[in-house]
């Protein structure tokens, strides 16, 4: 990678943090459930990404297989919290008596 290469990567990486940023912020509490659901599936696809990416350059150096073995334990550290937060979010909603149905 050339230096042009990496300062477009890095151009959008900090455009894409202040994106997000600004569109988490205008999202409204009662929207947080099913935006954690989405974004857990979006995560899910980081996960089969990371494997691909993994797999198919892990023979250029030792590195790289590094990174992609750190890609895909965060994404699914990611996707295992994510479904956690959104499993205490919707027992926030239920009723006591459905509380003790399930127990």
């Amino acid at each position: 990678m050339d230096i042009v290469q990496i300062m477009m990567v890095l151009y959008v990486f900090i455009l894409a943090v202040f994106v997000g940023f600004e569109l988490i912020a205008k999202v409204p509490p009662t929207l947080h459930t099913p935006l954690m659901s989405g974004s857990n599936a979006i995560s899910g696809i980081t996960i089969l990404g990371a494997i691909i990416v993994a797999g198919k350059y892990s023979n250029w150096s030792h590195w790289t297989g590094i990174l992609g073995f750190f890609a895909v334990l965060f994404a699914a550290l990611n996707v295992y919290g994510g479904y956690l937060v959104t499993d205490r979010m919707l027992q926030m909603f239920k009723t006591k008596k459905e509380k003790n149905k399930e127990n």
